[in-house]
């Protein structure tokens, strides 16, 4: 399970250095592709071969399944860990993510969000929580 929040900066050819408690489960070898909101999920291997075999099952006669998986796999990019525990950021992920300088990176359960610290804050405000977590039990996630 990835959880907490990391400040850093990406530096001049495109690399972030993952936390060392991220890499830890996420290995040397895992996938980053264009996540919701405006940031990207990062999966461990194992984790990104689950949610493979769950879209094979998806038929594709529904046109929100195609475009949605155009939009998930299209956009994703096997990424590697150095010996510095850097990761190469492709640009088109970058960019998709509006990422310049300074990235926070968020454990979220069995992924991690890359985000823009602009975006980030814009999306940190939690006003609507109390509405939001009446929704989340009516899904059966109380707390």
């Amino acid at each position: 399970m990835f959880i907490g929040e990391y400040s850093h900066n990406i530096d001049a050819k495109n690399r972030l250095i993952m936390p060392a408690k991220f890499r830890e489960q996420l290995g040397e070898h895992f996938v980053a592709t264009k996540g919701l909101d405006g940031c990207l999920f990062v999966y461990p291997m194992s984790e990104w071969q689950n949610i493979e075999e769950k879209f094979r099952e998806i038929p594709l006669t529904t046109k929100d399944a195609r475009k949605f998986s155009r939009f998930f796999f299209a956009g994703a990019a096997e990424c590697d860990v150095d010996k510095q525990g850097r990761v190469l950021i492709p640009a088109t992920l970058k960019e998709y993510a509006g990422i310049d300088k300074e990235v926070v990176s968020v454990g979220v359960l069995n992924r991690i969000e890359i985000w823009s610290k602009e975006r980030w804050q814009d999306e940190g405000t939690y006003d609507d929580m109390d509405e939001i977590a009446e929704h989340m039990a009516e899904l059966g996630l109380g707390i």
